[in-house]
């Protein structure tokens, strides 16, 4: 499906430098905010307390917020969880309040500002806890990428696995460079938009790089810049309309999702637009780069003749 059609072929390949200088350094700087400031972890990953609290009525976050905001604890999130009349507490782990404390706290703020407000349940998570799906949220994401590597080396080809597995991890530090400048909560939510950014992108270089073989068998005497050059234009139409698509389903999450999925529609966000351009400019340059031809995807077809068999390009 396609809404306009492009009859000339876009150089992008002759401003392939430009592109990856870009790249380099939007990674670059990613690379040294996650170093100098590092990543604001939630509670999920920290340790802290979950308090679900229910009230006779619908939530009015706003007044919630004001009453927990009084008692000092440092940064929380309160959200909506199942239903309109009832809350979800996370709090960070507070020096000198045991967990048991933390939720008296936190409850008689509450049922000072609202009567009806009654807790029920409270969950300690502890550091290990955080610290082991931290650690498994990371192996998640290696395995993941190792995956995309072996796919893409089998059906394609081994220059296409490198690079579109460089362009991705491209993406993936680049949220995280957005988080760490910003000091946005770093969350278990956060970390499926992640996973799926990964999974996203790599459907397009795959799209992109499907165009790519299939070019080198269409236009024999095209060289490669110009095959890459018409994969990308043919492509164009459909990616404007597929990303421009679920970007507006993310922006709607974020702007009307609730605080619940604020972040995860961010870098779902984040992901998508950084996923376009590495796709499209920076996997098909560093395949360009790693030289592949028309011989590394396209085998030679074989046909008998009367003098034996001859080998036809």
């Amino acid at each position: 499906m396609e809404f306009f059609r492009i009859t000339r072929d876009i150089p992008f390949m002759r401003h392939a430098l430009a592109f990856n200088v870009i790249s380099l350094v939007t990674f670059l700087l990613a690379v040294v905010f996650l170093a100098t400031k590092g990543l604001n972890l939630g509670v999920d990953f920290r340790g802290g307390t979950v308090i679900e609290v229910n009230y006779g009525h619908a939530v009015d976050f706003t007044r919630m917020r004001a009453a927990l905001d009084k008692l000092e604890l440092g940064e929380y999130s309160a959200q909506a969880f199942g239903r309109s009349d009832t809350a979800l507490i996370r709090m960070p782990l507070a020096e000198g309040l045991s967990s048991a404390a933390l939720s008296e706290k936190v409850m008689g703020a509450l049922k000072a500002d609202d009567p009806t407000a009654t807790q029920q349940r409270v969950e300690f998570v502890g550091p290990q806890v955080g610290k082991e799906l931290y650690e498994n949220g990371a192996l998640a994401l290696l395995l993941v990428s190792l995956g995309i590597v072996g796919y893409l080396a089998l059906r394609f080809e081994w220059r296409f696995a490198v690079a579109a597995i460089v362009a991705n991890l491209h993406d993936i530090v680049i949220i995280l460079g957005f988080f760490a400048l910003f000091q946005w909560e770093f969350s278990l939510p956060v970390l499926a938009a992640i996973l799926a950014v990964l999974g996203y992108s790599v459907n397009e270089s795959v799209v992109i790089a499907d165009r790519i073989r299939e070019n080198f068998r269409k236009m024999r005497r095209a060289t490669v810049t110009h095959v890459i050059d018409n994969a990308i234009t043919s492509t164009l139409s459909r990616t404007i309309i597929t990303h421009g698509s679920t970007l507006m389903m993310v922006m709607s999450i974020y702007f009307f999702g609730g605080e619940t999925l604020h972040y995860f529609a961010l870098a779902l966000a984040i992901g998508i637009c950084f996923g376009i351009y590495s796709s499209a400019l920076v996997m098909a340059t560093l395949v360009m780069w790693l030289g592949v031809s028309r011989e590394d995807l396209v085998k030679p077809e074989k046909k008998g003749g009367a003098a034996g068999d001859k080998i036809l390009p």
